[in-house]
């Protein structure tokens, strides 16, 4: 699927966040990076729909968020709802995972991934 053109600024963001990953993203990161999970190919702080999200495996049209206690308020939760309809729009699969389940349980986030994977 041809991708919209992303302004230079959030190209600019998502390479700066790529720096600056939080604790957890970084650890799935390094459960996700280089097809270390099922051979499955992800690529990290993804412009897309007009958004950076944490992680996206395009060939299963998967994006995989990591989100923090600030997520947590209605503001928050409204907006990443939003986002989430966004992206389903066009045809992406969305999931969430908070920052605690990560660090603590990261091989069942991984299940989690590949068991949607294998969904598709």
């Amino acid at each position: 699927m041809p991708h919209a053109p992303v302004p230079p600024q959030r190209r600019a963001n998502a390479k700066r966040m790529r720096k600056t990953m939080t604790d957890a993203e970084l650890k799935l990161w390094n459960a996700l990076r280089a097809h270390r999970l099922m051979g499955l190919s992800f690529r990290r702080q993804v412009p897309i729909a007009g958004y950076i999200v944490d992680f996206a495996c395009p060939a299963h049209q998967l994006i995989v968020e990591v989100d923090g206690s600030q997520h947590g308020n209605d503001a928050d939760l409204r907006y990443d709802d939003n986002r989430t309809k966004r992206l389903e729009q066009d045809g992406w699969t969305v999931l969430r995972f908070w920052n605690d389940d990560v660090l603590k349980d990261i091989d069942n986030v991984c299940l989690h991934i590949v068991k949607i994977v294998g969904e598709g």
